[in-house]
């Protein structure tokens, strides 16, 4: 059931996404980002003196490894919206649960089971029904960038779920991802201009980077404390969110193939949570 989190920060994402949608009107990229990981570090920062968390972190490795990676692969995502149709840069970043799924055979020892395999490519073949992305061969560097966006985004969910094993708190290692992108975002926008904030952006920006900071502690708790990678199927809902956000808002009406591969996501996600809880029976019963 820990492994719901991620289904509440796929929400909070998805809520994100229309804040960000709306900000792009006014603002550059470099800026939404930069904001966005201020935002969250200010607030970060809050919650850590309200709850009495220390600052000094035993993992400062796995810290560096997890903001460098998540930075990393933010900033690549950005560069292939600006080179590819939307569709084709969120898909190919979605294919981070792959990579992550190989990073924890590969460095963790982890045996991934028959079920838990369909599962995941359900959930990616879902992704594609739902946006039907096409990649033309001019296309083909920004294509590369996503797919690298994906597997270091993967690396950096794979350091989240190290840090929590490690008792590292959720908050730090969201208050270290945010402290890092502040400071590599800030050297990014100083190559772009500034533009004044005003009441409306002002109150976008702040969106962005509460739904944000919500959102992380979500994913990193779903990370943590339930399956990663039933988190990383369940990570696939930010797309249905994202989709009934764009037809209440703005009126965007979805085909019989989208629902398709709507119904697919939420397949892969019920079965996976299927197959972890078997799972989990069959290891307590090896152990007795």
């Amino acid at each position: 059931m820990q492994s719901l989190w991620m289904v509440v920060a796929s929400f909070l994402f998805a809520a994100m996404g229309v804040c960000v949608k709306l900000a792009a009107d006014t603002f550059s990229a470099p800026e939404i980002v930069f904001y966005r990981s201020a935002i969250s570090l200010l607030l970060m920062f809050g919650l850590m003196r309200l709850r009495g968390i220390g600052f000094a972190t035993p993992n400062l490795r796995h810290q560096i490894f997890r903001g460098a990676s998540g930075f990393v692969s933010l900033l690549m995502y950005f560069y292939a919206i600006a080179m590819l149709p939307l569709a084709t840069a969120v898909t190919l970043n979605y294919t981070s649960p792959i990579f992550l799924a190989l990073y924890f055979a590969a460095f963790a020892g982890m045996r991934l089971r028959g079920g838990m395999i369909v599962a995941l490519v359900i959930g990616f073949v879902g992704v594609i029904v739902l946006l039907r992305p096409t990649l033309q061969a001019e296309q083909l560097l920004g294509g590369l960038i996503a797919l690298g966006s994906g597997i270091v985004s993967g690396f950096a969910y794979f350091n989240v779920r190290e840090l929590g094993a490690r008792g590292e708190p959720e908050a730090r290692t969201v208050f270290y991802f945010s402290l890092f992108a502040t400071l590599c975002s800030a050297a990014w926008m100083l190559l772009y201009e500034f533009h004044p904030v005003d009441l409306h952006g002002g109150l976008l920006l702040i969106g962005v980077g509460a739904f944000a900071t919500l959102a992380q502690l979500c994913m990193t708790r779903a990370y943590k404390r339930g399956k990663p990678i039933v988190a990383a199927s369940l990570a696939y809902t930010a797309i249905v969110f994202a989709s009934l956000f764009g037809m209440v808002i703005w009126g965007e009406v979805l085909s019989v193939w989208a629902w398709v591969g709507i119904g697919l996501i939420v397949a892969s996600g019920i079965a996976a949570s299927r197959f972890s809880r078997a799972e989990s029976v069959t290891i307590a019963a090896e152990q007795d």
